[in-house]
């Protein structure tokens, strides 16, 4: 049985359909990424599957328990994290605060502060800034944070949007180095990503996202190699 299992979803920003009967799975401790141009839907579908936004219809299962209902605080309690697209971090509070701010559904703080002590060690970066002010980092570090605060949750599943947006080449490389690390620890992932060579890269799994609605999906490797897939998105 897949961790998460998406069928039919559909959402509707007012009077325009944003997703459209999209059905997909992920297996647990897989990496799979969602692929498409600016606009596709890509990331309503996550927020879609996390309920910031809510469907107009369809189905969300998460470990085989239909999800489709529950609020966004539930799902984080059930093991779901969302690192959004432009981070978001808490510009004012300080690394650890914001780390901190992941965790707040949990209350072993013994634990908590094992996974603190983790984080600095995944990301050397964020130790050296604990108590600068988040909204000082660069965007490299901000995004580092970002993914940081979403493991801190200890989730089963973590969907990670537009990781690379906005960064410098060589922050890129580390940002995907990091998920590669992830995806060998057994983090599954579900990722949305504009730089599809890197996305299928890291990912097992792919499906390609065109004005809301699935319209290729398969093994990375495999679509990797597919003419359509090469001339729209891999240059």
């Amino acid at each position: 049985m897949a961790l998460l299992e998406v069928e039919a979803l559909c959402v509707n920003y007012g009077a325009v359909s944003a997703v459209r009967d999209v059905s997909l799975s992920v297996e647990q401790g897989e990496i799979v990424t969602l692929i498409g141009a600016n606009g596709a839907g890509k990331t309503s579908i996550l927020r879609a599957i996390s309920k910031l936004v809510a469907p107009r219809s369809g189905v969300v299962r998460f470990d085989g328990r239909d999800v489709t209902a529950l609020p966004p605080e539930a799902l984080v309690r059930l093991g779901m994290a969302h690192s959004p697209e432009g981070r978001q971090v808490l510009a004012k509070q300080s690394v650890g605060d914001n780390l901190e701010l992941g965790a707040y559904v949990r209350k072993d703080r013994a634990e908590i502060a094992k996974d603190m002590a983790r984080m600095y060690e995944l990301f050397p970066r964020l130790s050296e800034r604990r108590n600068q002010s988040a909204g000082t980092l660069s965007g490299g570090e901000q995004q580092m944070l970002a993914i940081a605060r979403a493991l801190m949750s200890r989730p089963r599943l973590l969907l990670l949007d537009e990781p690379s947006l906005g960064l410098a080449p060589l922050l890129v490389s580390e940002i995907f180095e990091i998920i590669a690390g992830l995806g060998a620890m057994g983090t599954t992932i579900l990722l949305v990503e504009q730089n599809a060579r890197l996305a299928m890269r890291a990912a097992a799994r792919t499906y390609v996202v065109e004005s809301g609605g699935i319209v290729l999906e398969g093994p990375s490797a495999e679509l990797a190699a597919d003419e359509r897939v090469t001339k729209a998105y891999l240059g």
